[in-house]
């Protein structure tokens, strides 16, 4: 029987750290395959690694959160000591509560984000795959994101228009003129490149978006798709010198553009919307560019965010509810020994032929195996209202019996 207290949610995030910090422990695909590989090692059988712009959490079940820890920095560029003194560690019900504030976009860097929820489903089915998602871990995740359904579909805290990607549109609007005019780069073509074009079509009204990709089968896909340009990533040095407004949207863990690429270059405004930095931060120094990150993206407010604030006593309550849910079911598994040993025993009197010689009636005879279903669910029931194990095991016998013989 899992004890709750052998559960952790560790991480950090953009509240204590920034960009160029969460960088530093931003978990690629083959770092989480390579993670969860050494996992076996520590004993751990359930965990997932939760890593977007904003954040990067490690939840599982361990005797002691350092082991976690251990493991999670063993294949990152920052430090163990380093995540120590930045970390948080929630555990038991804290760290189940933070993983429901965290899908519903509560703990977001822009309130009510709702991209945070395929990113979660992406690293649960990651986990899953690897054989890292028990019964504790699937069960839980199964009802966050129910949870987080539940508020988006019954509040307003996910409503409007507003995230990182549609935070650079409103960026550009501010900072920009004769927007159709100007020649649009973007780079990368992946969940946030691919709504970024999208808004930057949607709402700035433009088309002249040159799209690039390291894969460029990808990008040529979703050119084709949006009606917009593509050219091959080799050609990357002159669509950097010819564009007006670069945005990055990859996820190399090194910069791709550095401040010599464009000391020579004309104005230009730089979005980098990846984690870790894909602009390195050096740019910013020339005075003829002006480069902004995920973290200055998020400091843009509106009406929107505040409407969204008003929105968080209802998310809080839907939350309450589904925690108490799972909490249900947790305390319901406490009986599953007890359970299966009675069912064992009731099997063994199924296969009695003197059980079935004086109990078992031809006439309207129920079958047995349905009685001991039957038999075995009643228990299940009487044991979460009044745990008596010998009292209800008694009264499984008692039921089977009755059921059997009717």
């Amino acid at each position: 029987m899992m004890n709750l207290s052998n559960f952790f949610a560790i991480g950090i995030n953009y509240k204590k750290n920034d960009a160029s910090v969460r960088g530093q422990f931003a978990i690629s695909s083959e770092q989480y395959a390579a993670i969860l590989q050494k996992a076996v090692d520590y004993a751990i059988k359930e965990l997932v690694i939760l890593s977007t712009c904003n954040r990067t959490e490690i939840y599982g079940i361990a005797q002691q959160p350092t082991d976690l820890i251990h493991l999670l920095c063993s294949e990152t560029i920052g430090s163990e000591e380093l995540f120590m003194e930045r970390c948080y560690i929630k555990q038991g019900e804290e760290a189940i509560h933070h993983i429901f504030t965290v899908s519903a976009g509560l703990d977001s860097q822009i309130l009510g984000d709702y991209e945070i929820v395929g990113q979660m489903k992406l690293a649960v089915k990651f986990a899953k795959e690897k054989g890292f998602v028990g019964s504790f871990l699937e069960r839980l995740f199964n009802t966050v994101l129910q949870s987080s359904k539940t508020i988006k579909n019954q509040t307003a805290l996910s409503g409007g228009t507003v995230s990182v990607s549609f935070a650079a549109i409103q960026y550009l609007k501010e900072h920009l003129t004769d927007i159709p005019n100007k020649n649009i780069l973007l780079i990368g073509t992946g969940k946030i490149g691919k709504n970024t074009c999208k808004n930057l079509i949607d709402y700035l009204n433009t088309t002249n978006i040159t799209l690039i990709n390291r894969t460029n089968e990808k990008a040529v896909e979703l050119a084709n798709e949006l009606g917009i340009g593509t050219a091959n990533f080799h050609h990357l040095p002159t669509l950097v010198n010819n564009a007006d407004v670069i945005i990055v949207a990859t996820n190399s863990e090194t910069p791709i553009l550095f401040k010599e690429n464009f000391e020579q270059s004309g104005k230009k405004i730089l979005i980098d919307l990846s984690i870790p930095n894909n602009i390195d931060p050096n740019t910013a120094q020339l005075p003829h560019i002006a480069l902004v990150n995920v973290d200055d993206l998020a400091k843009i407010n509106d009406a929107t965010l505040q409407m969204r604030k008003a929105e968080i006593p209802k998310a809080l309550t839907i939350i309450q509810e589904f925690e108490a849910e799972f909490t249900e079911w947790l305390d319901s598994r406490k009986f599953v020994p007890v359970i299966k040993a009675v069912k064992k025993k009731l099997e063994d009197m199924n296969n009695c032929e003197m059980f079935h010689a004086v109990y078992a009636t031809k006439q309207h005879q129920t079958t047995t195996d349905e009685a001991l279903q039957k038999a075995v669910k009643n228990m299940a029931v009487k044991l979460r209202t009044q745990y008596q194990p010998g009292c209800n095991f008694i009264e499984a016998i008692n039921d089977f019996i009755t059921i059997s013989s009717n």
